[in-house]
């Protein structure tokens, strides 16, 4: 009897634990492989920094970052309508309480916004979003740990002293070249 109930309680939390709600990390997936999305993978190795010149705070901020997801779909005149549809899917996602807006932009109907996933000062992912109905949209998910909206500032600045590896954006180059 006791097999039962253990198993039981098992299949309840199992069943609980599938959220079918519409996440960013999902529509990730679900369109990663699509010809209309561009997807790049963005390490912490794309910044082959000298460490000996970085600050402690610049240290510290490199510590709480992980990696970068981007989605990117790219616009042109033949599949306007997809790209409506794709754009509120993505909007839709947004507006779920869990990304927190931290801030908004717009010009007519282009526009970007920033949003969160955690608490102010224990961030665990950024969210840039911007689009523009002639070229498209993009998604970018800064993944880190217990990150700040100071951390990523001073990330900004890291990377202006980085010697990049462009390698690992190449994937968006189409993109860019609009």
């Amino acid at each position: 009897m006791k097999k039962i109930s253990i198993l039981a309680a098992f299949f309840s939390l199992m069943l609980l634990s599938c959220n079918s709600e519409p996440t960013l990390q999902k529509y990730f997936v679900e369109n990663i492989e699509s010809k209309d999305f561009i997807a790049v993978d963005v390490s912490a190795s794309i910044l082959r920094l000298d460490k000996s010149n970085i600050t402690a705070e610049e240290n510290e901020a490199l510590k709480t970052f992980e990696k970068m997801n981007v989605l990117a779909f790219k616009a042109d005149g033949k599949n306007q309508a997809k790209f409506e549809t794709e754009k509120a899917k993505v909007e839709g996602i947004l507006k779920d309480k869990k990304y927190q807006e931290l801030m908004k932009m717009s010009r007519g109907k282009d526009g970007g916004a920033v949003y969160f996933i955690g608490e102010n000062d224990a961030i665990d992912e950024f969210i840039l979003y911007g689009s523009n109905k002639d070229a498209g949209f993009a998604i970018v998910r800064v993944l880190g740990d217990k990150m700040n909206p100071a951390s990523i500032m001073t990330m900004l600045s890291i990377m202006q002293k980085a010697n990049l590896d462009i390698e690992q954006l190449k994937p968006l180059e189409s993109m860019i070249k609009m």
